[in-house]
Formats: structure tokens, C-alpha cells, sequence
């Protein structure tokens, strides 16, 4: 069984009460969920939470949701606790709670590694950037990978530093610079076998979680997708997604006229 799980935790310090947040008249978790469901290939999708008002916000629109201990040190622990009450769950999808409008198509994507190669243990998104700005942000964290898609680093650097080139913008149009998209797919025993690791060096000083998966030699499989991903992290984020979905609305009101 292929199981979605959303983990959404509160106590967000950036944006207090992140999965009530209200977009266009719904909590940002029921936007996530819902996006999450338009996926073929999940057999089910379910929600942890740490609150019991996010709780009871996610019961009252329908969605299978699991209690977890509000002090859980990362999402993929979050995560192992609701897989290990759930012993078919065989690979498992960390689907950010604060990304509203992930596409199935990108979720499915993701899982594809994992339907052709019983050795893929755990696989995760990549985009090229195309602008400057995210180039040089250390909230948009970047990968590179050989040329079996494997990932050999993630940074919050510019990665690779193209040396010869003069200025940024020659840096990704002369080079290939990835982002990396937070959501990932494990196999059940990668995942709960992860979460009883240690943090390890370099993670901790990148503030990377998937640098653990590395310096243990575990792979992690990249697929290149053409799809971005809003996250919301701040105020700022919220009211960007908010334009967002308005915009949306409209242009699918346009298409029924």
C-alpha cells in the first residue's frame, strides 16, 4: 500500500496556527489534503497533527487524521509514528502540510522510482531554477546528483559554484542549478530506520534532514520535475498563496463562461 502522510504541526515559529491558516475560506491543511487526493497512484492519504483543534479541524472535513506528540524533533519522525500504526503502509510519501496546491502529477512523479526499481529506497523532487533570486536564496535549498539521478549533495548554497562565470544570472544560464521539492517517498523500513539515526554533521550545519540519509551512504533518487510548489512559511508566503488561489478561481470561472 502506497499511504500520503501530511504532517502538520502548530507551533510553527514563523506563522503560529500554520494549518488553520485561512485561504480562500479554508485551513491550508484541507487545501493540501484535497490537492493531495487528485493523486493516481496513493492508495490513501491520512494527516498528523500535534493539536487537538488542528485535529478536529481535519475530522470535520472528512480526512483519516492521527494524534502525534507535539514534541517530535523533525516531520519524518512525525511521520514513522502514524506509519507504524498503519503495517501495510509498504512506501510511504512525506507530503509537506504547508505546500496547498502540490499537484498529484508531482506526487506521482516522486512515487515512479519506487514502481520500476525495488532498490530505490528513498526518492524526492528537483526543479532548475531559472531566476536569480531563488539562485541565491538559503530558504530555496539546492541538490545535485550524478547521472544515475542520484543525490551526491544538498546545500543552501549555490551548487555547483560555476567559477568562470561572471555574474549570477550567467551562473544558471551556463550551468544546470537545481532546487530541490520537499516531498518524499520511502520505503517503510528506510524511513523508521532513519528516524532512530543520529543527526549528523553536516546536517546539523546546513540545517538539512536528508544530509543524515547521505552521511549513513543511503541513495536518494532524484526526479526532475517541471512543476514548482508553493510553500508557506511566513505571513508574507500566506498572503502570496492567497493571490494565488484567487487568481486561480477567476481564471476557472473564466472557463465555464
Amino acid at each position: 500500500m502506497i499511504v500520503g502522510i501530511i504532517p502538520a504541526r502548530f507551533a510553527s515559529s514563523r506563522l503560529l496556527g500554520k494549518p488553520l491558516a485561512n485561504i480562500g475560506g479554508k485551513p491550508m491543511i484541507q487545501h493540501t489534503y484535497l490537492s493531495a487526493k487528485k493523486s493516481k497512484l496513493l492508495d490513501k492519504v491520512v494527516i498528523a497533527v500535534d493539536d487537538e483543534k488542528v485535529f478536529q479541524v481535519c475530522k470535520s472535513f472528512g480526512a483519516d487524521v492521527y494524534m502525534t506528540p507535539k514534541d517530535c524533533p523533525s516531520g519524518s519522525d512525525r511521520i514513522a509514528i502514524v506509519t507504524e500504526k498503519i503495517p501495510d503502509a509498504d512506501i510511504i510519501v512525506n507530503i509537506q502540510g504547508d505546500e496547498p496546491f502540490i499537484k498529484g502529477k508531482m506526487i506521482d512523479q516522486a512515487i515512479e522510482p519506487h514502481l520500476f526499481d525495488k532498490n530505490v529506497q528513498l526518492s524526492t523532487l528537483a526543479r532548475r531554477i531559472t531566476n536569480v533570486d531563488e539562485m541565491k536564496s538559503p530558504s530555496v535549498v539546492k541538490v545535485v546528483f550524478d547521472y544515475h539521478n542520484f543525490a551526491m549533495y544538498f546545500s543552501r548554497s549555490p551548487i555547483p559554484f560555476v567559477r568562470d562565470a561572471r555574474t549570477n544570472l550567467e551562473r544558471i544560464q551556463s550551468a544546470e542549478i537545481y532546487k530541490h521539492i520537499g516531498l518524499y517517498v520511502y520505503k517503510r523500513e528506510a524511513l523508521l530506520n532513519f528516524t532512530k539515526l543520529k543527526p549528523t554533521d553536516l546536517e546539523q550545519i546546513e540545517k538539512l534532514e536528508q544530509l543524515r540519509f547521505l552521511e549513513n551512504g543511503y541513495k536518494i533518487k532524484i526526479v526532475v520535475t517541471e512543476y514548482d510548489s508553493l510553500s508557506v512559511d511566513t505571513p508574507k508566503d500566506l498572503e502570496i498563496a492567497r493571490r494565488f488561489l484567487d487568481k486561480q478561481l477567476k481564471n476557472d470561472n473564466k472557463k465555464f463562461k
